[in-house]
């Protein structure tokens, strides 16, 4: 076969490192940006942290914006930085005299930031609680090393998940230390007795059964409640109570003070310290929407990120080695460039994604202005992330990027920016809504069920419908998932 040379045209997308570095940049929230900085100053040395002086610091943490200063602006672009061209030494326009400084350094600290300094405090492990309890136990040897080793197998949960056969294999081959299932058993059977109760088990039964069978006191409800984990455990965990009523031949008040008395444990005894401590994760809203005289008024918060510029002793270096004329000073001149580059690119990614979080940030408060105005859900119009898209010129992952993971607060509470945007759904009379405000309902009417008798995604159809709301089961199904709330059996008190 004969060998053909042959062109082809092919009109590639390619994205330039310094567009990546944007894209990544703008899905950060501000927590995780903060982090980000730091990590770019430990890498690249051309990159510094600036100290203002009083009177050049933002007198306010948040960037301030008065929604009238912004327009929607059509011609708005993604832009990256240009790369510092071959053919030019930086010095030559990196001097006070030869460019404007603003480029090249950015601001973000206030002269009203407050300082907290976090205290560490450590204690032992949930891990090492478990290893001095076993040390202070009067046992063998062997008991301690394999009690040791069925500790590391305890997972976060507190829960021994291996089959005991696995671990005897295990113990054989990395321990060299040769048992039985048996033995391994009474060991187990030690490390169960231990505090926080529960800890050690196999199952969630098992867990819920050592610590009933370790109250001191055992009242009537605790012997049922023994009784119905034994054996109706499926049964108890489905909600079929008519079923426990009839097995038992118990009454309605009965199967209430069992549930109380089962509800009341702790089906996860490796997370008993954080359990007992606050759950509740500090969100730190990316933009701040306040109102006055019934106007919202967009900021962004840029609390805690540093200021940066371009370090002048790296712009000296290069100068310096750039009248080098041998081999060694043009490849220092190239490493010095390269992270001077570097470092204007990452001011640059910054400000840029400052300017376009911003510019989306107000889209879409005008385009949910009575909402925000407000606080009226019923106000909420349907928006995806094409409205914005367009209305910014920006492209939709663009947008996607700045409203994943982003919060902004807001007079009415702090809310994930994604929530707002919804599909829209068509009432009777051919308004369009949001779903979101279809949820609003669905949430009231779960709240306000009889929990006896909780309602069916067939009769949240119905009541729907009677709002002028025609939507399929299905649909009210998937509504209800997304809310994360359970089907009606599983919300059933007695």
């Amino acid at each position: 076969m004969a060998l053909r040379q042959t062109q082809n045209f092919k009109l590639l997308q390619k994205l330039s490192p310094q567009q990546i570095q944007l894209m990544k940049l703008l899905q950060l929230p501000t927590v995780a940006l903060e982090q980000r900085i730091k990590e770019e100053l430990e890498l690249n040395p051309a990159l510094e942290e600036d100290t203002l002086s009083e009177d050049e610091e933002i007198e306010n943490e948040y960037d301030e914006v008065d929604s009238s200063e912004i327009v929607e602006d059509n011609d708005f672009e993604e832009k990256v930085p240009d790369k510092i061209e071959d053919g030019y030494e930086i010095e030559d326009y990196m001097g006070d005299d030869e460019m404007d400084s603003y480029k090249y350094e950015i601001s973000n600290s206030s002269s009203d930031d407050e300082v907290f300094q976090p205290v560490a405090v450590e204690g032992p492990d949930f891990h090492s609680q478990l290893e001095e309890q076993l040390g202070l136990r009067d046992i063998t040897e062997e008991q301690f090393s394999i009690g040791l080793y069925l500790i590391g197998c305890i997972d976060e949960d507190g829960y021994i998940r291996r089959d005991l056969d696995l671990i005897v294999d295990d113990l054989a081959f990395s321990q060299n230390i040769r048992t039985t299932i048996e033995k391994l058993s009474e060991v187990l059977s030690i490390i169960q007795e231990f505090e926080p109760s529960g800890v050690g088990a196999r199952s969630l039964q098992e867990c819920l059964l050592i610590q009933l069978d370790r109250k001191p006191v055992k009242a009537k409800e605790t012997h049922l409640a023994i009784e119905v984990i034994k054996t109706m455990m499926d049964e108890f965990s489905k909600k079929h109570y008519d079923k426990i009523i009839r097995k038992l031949n118990i009454e309605d008040e009965d199967l209430k003070d069992i549930i109380s008395e089962i509800t009341q444990l702790n089906p996860r005894p490796g997370n008993s310290e954080g359990d007992n401590k606050s759950q509740v994760t500090e969100i730190v809203p990316d933009f701040n929407i306040s109102v006055n005289d019934g106007i919202p008024e967009l900021s962004i918060n840029q609390r805690n990120l540093p200021e940066l510029k371009i370090s002048a002793d790296y712009i000296a270096m290069l100068k310096e080695y750039s009248r080098l004329k041998e081999k060694a000073g043009k490849e220092a001149t190239g490493f010095v460039k390269g992270k001077i580059e570097s470092a204007q690119w990452f001011i640059e990614a910054l400000q840029q994604r400052h300017s376009t979080m911003l510019v989306s940030m107000h889209a879409i408060m005008m385009y949910q202005y009575e909402y925000f105005a407000s606080g009226d859900e019923s106000k909420l119009k349907p928006m995806i992330l094409k409205d914005i898209a367009d209305t910014v010129n920006l492209d939709i992952s663009t947008i996607s990027r700045v409203a994943n993971s982003k919060y902004v607060q807001t007079p009415y509470g702090t809310f994930l920016l994604k929530t707002f945007f919804s599909e829209s759904l068509s009432t009777e009379g051919g308004e369009e809504v949001s779903t979101r405000e279809v949820k609003k309902i669905l949430q009231e009417c779960i709240a306000n069920e009889n929990k006896k008798k909780p309602l069916t995604d067939d009769a949240l159809c119905e009541i729907l419908k009677e709002k002028s709301y025609h939507i399929a089961r299905r649909t009210v199904a998937k509504y209800r998932e997304q809310l994360d709330i359970p089907v009606a059996r599983m919300r059933k008190e007695i």
